[in-house]
């Protein structure tokens, strides 16, 4: 077992550093000394007399992530029972497979720039994810109470009556859970057209106008940071038709008739719908673009990973009491709060407008979010470790007792935040680095809907590919058989 585990770290460096070798990280700004001062200063001073369109961007971000998460949570529970049916969980894994802003771009084709788009990009693949992780749940509840009932009570009976029963408080808390990322996700989608405060983010810093962009973050943070405190379940049918009226309201461009019937046609390859030759529009499409846009977001995400892994190592640390001190651990769950709870792809526009167009700002981004994530639940982790009454604190510590004792958790983080992280590179495309997003957006654009389909599925299979070497790497390891990724959050799993 610890000979793997080294067979899998050499492994993982030479990865790295031959990623590095075909990573472009050589994108210049004009001035970056001015920017940066020009930043500096719109961070010291945000702007918030914009406030209508705070408060409406706010409004609808929060809206489009309750009503997509109640969708997906809704759907999720009908198809949890069903999961251990192959068709049922071959459908959530492809669902799920594919990231929120590449449902969006495929979903615009049919419903515009209107709130179903927003609700169905953040509810087809979070159902998904609420299908596998539910299921878990019902699988691993008591069968005590089904032996109660009669023989003769059917199935649907047992599992209203004696399993679900058992499975509400986790339900809730990964719902609860998921409505965070539903935040990140909704905001996200505002670098598309839809009208959230990532729409606001990008306007406002590609007009230099930093003061307004910051104040756009400012007001992000604030809703998403406390979120375990102002959703209630209580409140939860307020917030749900709260958000429903919200959207409803929402003036939205009108879309021709017949779009879906179109959508169907174009969705069809070139070749079957016009006679053109398969050759060329196989070199096109898997050639020109798959091939590159696969290596691109490989390497990417490879470099991603090692940085993310590097900044979990050192982190999680920061906020374990015996280590950093009651004071230090305050100022590093702040930290970790602040780099866990912008999203990827916010962060790495951001970056982008200091370290100009190259992979270095998605690196760094996807690196400091996933890094913060780990390292919370690292150290989250190790503040519950029983020590010994003479165990040493400090650097000590860490070193020589919780990195021992967390390294089969630490590596089952890793990989399996290296699916995600592949999703999230592939999306950074949309930002101009060549990975499958630029691509896919490029055909968007052009109306060629039949390439973007073809790229999606290579997305899909890329997804799948390392969500499989992520699983034997695991098993052949021995980590992360048991390890439930969100502790106390409802012991929820992804």
């Amino acid at each position: 077992m610890i000979s793997s585990r080294r067979v899998v770290l050499l492994g993982f460096i030479a990865a790295a550093i031959v990623a590095l070798g075909f990573a472009d990280l050589t994108g210049r700004h004009t001035d970056p000394s001015v920017l940066l001062a020009r930043m500096a200063d719109g961070l010291l001073h945000p702007d918030f007399s914009i406030w209508p369109e705070l408060f409406n961007g706010t409004m609808l971000t929060a809206a489009f992530a309750v009503c997509g998460v109640f969708f997906g949570a809704g759907f999720g529970l009908l198809l949890a029972p069903l999961y251990h049916i192959r068709t049922v969980r071959t459908f959530c894994i492809a669902i799920r497979a594919i990231h929120e802003l590449f449902w969006a771009l495929l979903l615009l084709n049919i419903t515009g720039l209107s709130p179903t788009t927003g609700v169905l990009a953040i509810g087809i693949p979070y159902t998904g994810i609420f299908a596998k992780v539910f299921s878990e749940y019902l699988d691993e509840a008591s069968r005590a109470p089904e032996a109660a009932l009669p023989r003769k009570v059917g199935q649907i009976t047992r599992l209203l009556w004696a399993r679900l029963p058992q499975c509400v408080v986790p339900m809730r808390n990964y719902t609860l859970y998921r409505l965070e990322c539903g935040i990140r996700s909704s905001a996200v989608l505002g670098f598309i057209g839809l009208p959230t405060l990532g729409y606001l983010l990008e306007t406002y810093f590609k007009q230099a106008h930093y003061d307004q962009a910051f104040a756009v973050l400012a007001i992000f943070l604030l809703l998403i940071i406390p979120v375990r405190r102002w959703m209630k379940w209580r409140l939860a049918p307020i917030y749900l038709l709260a958000s429903l009226a919200v959207l409803v309201a929402q003036k939205t461009p009108p879309m021709g008739s017949g779009m879906f019937a179109r959508f169907l046609h174009d969705i069809i390859p070139a070749p079957i719908r016009t006679g053109a030759e398969w050759s060329g529009w196989l070199e096109k499409v898997f050639v020109n673009q798959a091939w590159p846009g696969v290596v691109d977001t490989v390497v990417l995400s490879q470099i991603a990973l090692t940085g993310a892994a590097l900044i979990a190592f050192f982190a999680f640390p920061a906020i374990v009491p015996r280590v950093a001190g009651r004071f230090g651990a305050m100022i590093g769950h702040l930290g970790l709060v602040l780099c866990r709870s912008l999203p990827e792809y916010m962060l790495a526009f951001v970056l982008l407008q200091f370290f100009g167009p190259s992979m270095l700002p998605a690196i760094l981004a996807l690196a400091l979010h996933n890094g913060a994530i780990i390292a919370h639940l690292l150290g989250r982790q190790a503040t519950s470790l029983a020590l010994r009454p003479d165990a040493p604190t400090g650097l000590t510590l860490w070193g020589w007792e919780l990195v021992p004792r967390l390294s089969a958790n630490f590596w089952a983080l890793c990989l399996y935040r290296w699916e995600i992280i592949v999703r999230e590179s592939a999306i950074m495309g949309i930002l101009g680095i060549g990975t499958l997003g630029f691509y896919i957006q490029k055909n968007v654009q052009e109306l060629r809907l039949d390439r973007v389909v073809a790229l999606l599925a290579v997305s899909f299979l890329l997804t799948m590919a390392i969500d499989q070497l992520s699983r034997r790497l695991r098993a052949s390891m021995r980590v992360g058989t048991q390890l439930h990724i969100e502790g106390s959050r409802g012991n929820a799993r992804r």
